[in-house]
């Protein structure tokens, strides 16, 4: 990771780590960069945003930086992060901008860039964007008629909602569906994709006002919905987060369904129908040992990666595999996306229930969750707290005693300054005794952050 770039774009608190002067310096330079591959030297740049009130700063910040760079900015305006990328591998465009910081709070935003094929940019290019950013290089600046132009591309928004739509392959009548929008990115788009399929519709948190994005809902605070789901007898609920690139699930039941059942359900399913190409599931390695199990009992293959649904989505392409995905709902269908998508992947979902004849939580009961215990602690540095040696010798600790009936994972969080501790046991018990001894070492050793 990068000093401004993690797993998932540049993330920060806005106005304070991520400024409008810091995103017009990015626009400045992916303006100039992807302009050089024209001979007009005029990029095409797509840039989408979430509901957060900071989100039209750095809007207006990135396109004043794209536009004196001599490349033309195209504004979707609120929409969800896989919109952007849809576009992008669909439309022309020379990279893509969304504007977001996904699942956390408000005061916070992103700027995540994509290549013309909707995948997050290369670490080389976020590396040369980092320098320009704290250089005092200045790039050239398009004069008269070469200044680029800001276009509104509101439509392209609103083909990718019909490109959801032609996905299934048979109508929602007769569901009760529950949406969870977060009071983000999907509360224009889940409602219009669910009911042009014929599904009965229940949505809440779809009234954004900037400040309650992912606030007490979406994916992140999901009980909320599992109560609305069984206070309004619905067949399934879907929660998204603020840019609306991950899902997760409640069953009829009110039982939640993470993404790694989804990614089990959905790969069983794949398979079932002969779609499943290279017979494999492309996890992270934060995926709960269940999966692997119940993967391997019906005989599909896994590969693992590194935190971050950017690497799954490497992985994929390279292999050509069509399922990947991280346990807290970002799953990559290949054959429809190149990046996490959370309306999608509930589509998905709904194809699988709907072509087996069975309830979701008959669909999610196959795979059995290892109980699991994850906490975050925030530092004052994370690679010092990550490399104190009495940290990595508590960890080996826990780990030798856990042997082959667990495992326990630290990793330094790609957006925010925190470390995760993470424990798999055998019982509930075991897990909590065995962060919480990773911890104490934490804070033993002055790491915590005040």
């Amino acid at each position: 990771m990068g000093k401004y770039f993690g797993t998932d774009g540049f993330r920060g608190e806005a106005n304070k780590e991520l400024t409008a002067a810091k995103a017009f310096k990015v626009g400045r330079y992916i303006g100039w960069y992807y302009g050089k591959n024209h001979e007009d030297g005029r990029a095409r740049i797509i840039i989408g945003k979430d509901t957060r009130r900071s989100s039209y700063t750095l809007e207006y910040a990135l396109a004043s930086g794209i536009t004196s760079s001599g490349a033309d900015a195209y504004l979707l305006h609120v929409t969800t992060t896989p919109s952007v990328s849809y576009c992008c591998r669909t439309d022309g465009f020379d990279c893509g901008i969304m504007i977001s910081a996904s699942h956390n709070p408000f005061y916070d935003n992103g700027i995540k860039i994509m290549r013309a094929n909707g995948q997050k940019i290369e670490a080389e290019i976020e590396e040369k964007i980092e320098a320009y950013i704290d250089s005092e290089e200045d790039l050239p600046l398009a004069e008269r008629e070469a200044m680029g132009n800001v276009v509104d591309y509101a439509a392209g928004r609103n083909r990718y909602i019909g490109y959801l739509m032609t996905i299934p392959t048979r109508a929602f009548n007769g569901y009760k569906v529950g949406l969870d929008c977060a009071n983000g990115a999907s509360w224009n788009i889940a409602r219009a994709v669910y009911e042009a399929l014929g599904a009965k519709v229940y949505v809440i948190n779809n009234t954004p006002d900037g400040v309650n994005i992912n606030k007490d809902c979406g994916s992140t605070h999901i009980e909320g919905l599992q109560k609305y789901v069984l206070e309004n007898g619905l067949n399934v609920g879907f929660a998204y987060d603020g840019d609306a690139d991950r899902c997760l699930a409640v069953d009829e039941k009110g039982n939640v369904v993470n993404g790694d059942h989804i990614m089990y359900m959905c790969g069983k399913y794949l398979k079932e129908i002969g779609q499943l190409d290279g017979n494999t599931v492309v996890t992270t390695v934060m995926s709960n040992m269940g999966l692997y199990k119940a993967l391997e009992a019906i005989d599909i293959r896994t590969e693992k990666t590194a935190v971050g649904d950017k690497y799954v989505a490497e992985n994929m392409m390279a292999n050509r595999f069509v399922i990947g995905g991280e346990q807290s709902g970002h799953i990559i269908f290949g054959k429809y996306a190149t990046t996490g998508d959370g309306i999608l992947t509930s589509l998905m979902v709904m194809m699988t229930m709907l072509d087996k004849k069975m309830p979701l939580s008959m669909l999610a009961e196959e795979m059995k969750m290892y109980p699991q215990c994850l906490k975050n602690v925030r530092v004052k540095s994370k690679p010092d707290a990550q490399n104190d040696p009495d940290v990595q010798a508590a960890v080996k600790a826990a780990a030798d005693a856990l042997g082959d009936s667990g495992r326990i994972l630290v990793r330094e969080s790609g957006t925010e300054p925190k470390i995760r501790v993470m424990v798999e046991a055998l019982s509930d018990e075991l897990c909590e005794k065995y962060v919480d001894s990773v911890i104490d070492v934490i804070k033993a050793k002055g790491h915590i952050a005040e």
